[in-house]
């Protein structure tokens, strides 16, 4: 039967019929002519072959060249030990890349400091700030500490905040705001300068210009005393405070304030000092010597 089926397959090849699905013919050749005698054999490009029954197909050697290339799923063509090795060597200069990078930067002074700018400083120095900042030349810029060095600066008496900041590529920037006295306490031999926290921060030969003297024997953050005070200097408007020659009182609750021209503000404590100082700014626009605004619902002006 199979040399019957062979017989069939050749007589339509002869014929130029078709020869199956499994074969594939060579369409784009021109035809034939069989009246000059041209060949009228057609080009197929795999013809049956007759293997003998139980026969399989060898696959060449690993090695050899012409054992076709494996292909992935979704007939993606699998790479080669080359294309692997190639692929490993770029990934391992591309870590070791990084890594040296990373070094430099940290631990090296490639982007290192070069200096150290200080801004906003009336009467601390800029060398002290720097010293006490202490952060060495050439430190990698970004493992400073930068909230150490705000500590650092922070704790120089006359330094209220400060403020670090990196400025690329190699300048750290140091932002100081000072502390303002509200008032002084008169020593023999000395000023005190006490600011809006109560603190005693520092000591000069001789008042400075419209601060006013406190009637304090010292200043301390937790003397209830020093708070009501300073709570009150800083609660009065800029026009009224310069006009403040001393304040006094004999308790939190007893705040007086002696202004220029001999008159006086009695004030009382702390609390509701902005209704306070509303009140206030009404009542110096009339003649008077004493304002009592202890009580603001009920201020009152008399001339002893």
């Amino acid at each position: 039967m199979n040399q019957e089926r062979g017989r069939q397959r050749r007589r339509r090849s002869r014929d130029g019929g078709p020869v199956g699905p499994e074969h594939r013919v060579d369409r784009e050749r021109p035809p034939l002519d069989r009246e000059h005698g041209a060949d009228d054999r057609l080009r197929v490009d795999r013809l049956p072959v007759d293997r003998p029954h139980g026969s399989v197909d060898r696959e060449p050697p690993p090695d050899d060249p012409r054992r076709p290339r494996r292909r992935g799923p979704a007939g993606v063509r699998r790479p080669t030990r080359r294309q692997l090795l190639r692929r490993r060597m770029v990934a391992v200069g591309v870590l070791l890349g990084l890594g040296a990078l990373a070094y430099g930067l940290f631990f090296t002074s490639m982007l290192g400091v070069r200096s150290v700018q200080v801004t906003g400083l009336k009467d601390v120095a800029a060398p002290q700030v720097v010293t006490v900042a202490a952060v060495k030349p050439g430190s990698p810029m970004l493992t400073l500490d930068l909230a150490a060095i705000r500590d650092r600066v922070a704790a120089l008496p006359r330094v209220a905040e400060a403020r670090v900041f990196r400025s690329w590529p190699s300048t750290v920037l140091v932002e100081v705001t000072e502390r303002t006295p509200v008032g002084v306490i008169r020593t023999p031999g000395a000023v005190h300068l006490v600011d809006g926290t109560g603190r005693d921060y520092a000591v000069v030969p001789v008042v400075p210009p419209g601060v006013p003297d406190l009637q304090l024997v010292k200043a301390s953050p937790s003397d209830p005393l020093t708070m009501a005070i300073v709570q009150v200097l800083t609660a009065l408007p800029d026009k009224v405070r310069a006009e403040v020659l001393s304040v006094s009182a004999r308790s939190p609750n007893s705040v007086v304030l002696a202004l220029s021209a001999g008159r006086q503000i009695r004030w009382g404590s702390a609390e509701d000092s902005a209704r306070k100082a509303a009140v206030l700014a009404a009542l110096l626009t009339q003649p008077g010597k004493v304002y009592d605004v202890s009580s603001p619902q009920l201020p009152t002006i008399s001339t002893p």
